[in-house]
């Protein structure tokens, strides 16, 4: 079942057409959802979290549509944003039981729960400290676990690594990547950051200027046509390129002693090839792969 089903929607403002007839469906697990700025990212969560009336068109959110039911589809989502949202005055555990009275708990029961994902969160320590005492790395982890305290099964995080150091990042990272894939919610992670995507999600949704430009596993859309082979010799060699071309195998690119090669052959029978022809041609290799382009490759051209 898809987490977020949306079918021909467009969302406007003024004359601006922020979503233009955008049509996709989320699948479950952690999703990644990349484009520049103003490709219309946040105006499509706010969409889903109905914020923002859509123009045309409609969509679920975990089965509750998006114009009738957003009651319910708050209720079934959690959303870390952006930008900071503490209430001043109010301690860590207060301010995360006071979400989740907002999204219908019980007070006994919200309290309960906010000293669980406040643990969970690394933040059992400052519990009782104001808000705004805390520093950038803690308003962050605290802005997860308002989103995370009323169970919900769809978390949706703008920029969850905004404004953290390196350690920060990798624990808040390790927090995401153990939510999705260790305790069974499914997360739409909202990131410029191309690193944090591959790391934590497994599929890419791709927007540019307001249209879905590409959707897939990231592993797919990192593949490349044919089985081009990556081959690292010690030195570089000419003799190495003219047996690559006895044997049928084309050179795509050299830079020094690095080597992109193709063949139409199977991974293990090219790469008997190469070294064969690194033996004719009296070269020594020191590595060679199936080679992969980078996730940001694949997204420059999905939005070219």
């Amino acid at each position: 079942m898809a987490v977020a089903d949306l079918r021909n929607l467009s969302v406007q403002y003024g004359s601006f057409l922020a979503l233009n007839d955008f049509t996709c469906a989320f699948p479950e697990g952690c999703v990644g959802l990349l484009g520049p700025n103003g490709a219309g990212k946040t105006t499509l969560i706010k969409t889903l979290l109905g914020f923002v009336d859509p123009a045309q068109g409609t969509g679920t959110v975990m089965g509750a549509d998006i114009t009738r039911e957003r009651r319910e589809v708050r209720r079934r989502v959690g959303y870390m944003p952006e930008q900071d949202c503490h209430f001043p005055g109010l301690s860590g555990v207060g301010f995360v039981a006071y979400a989740g009275e907002l999204a219908g708990l019980p007070s006994n029961q919200a309290l309960r729960r906010a000293h669980e994902v406040l643990e969970y969160c690394g933040l059992g320590e400052a519990r009782y400290r104001n808000v705004e005492t805390y520093s950038t790395g803690m308003k962050q982890r605290i802005k997860l676990a308002q989103a995370l305290v009323h169970g919900p099964r769809l978390l949706l995080l703008d920029e969850p690594t905004n404004g953290l150091d390196p350690k920060g990042r990798e624990e808040m990272l390790d927090l995401v990547r153990d939510i999705s894939h260790g305790k069974g919610v499914n997360v739409i992670v909202c990131s410029h950051l191309l690193k944090d995507i591959e790391r934590t999600c497994d599929e890419v949704v791709v927007v540019f200027q307001g249209q879905l430009r590409r959707q897939g596993n990231i592993r797919d859309l990192k593949r490349l046509e044919g089985v081009p082979m990556d081959v690292e010799l010690k030195e570089a060699s000419a003799d190495f390129v003219t047996e690559l071309l006895r044997r049928q195998m084309l050179l795509i690119h050299q830079d020094s002693n690095h080597y992109r090669v193709q063949s139409d052959q199977a991974p293990d029978q090219s790469g008997r090839m190469i070294l064969e022809a690194a033996r004719a041609a009296g070269a020594q290799v020191r590595s060679y792969q199936v080679a992969t382009r980078s996730l940001e490759d694949a997204f420059l051209e999905a939005i070219r």
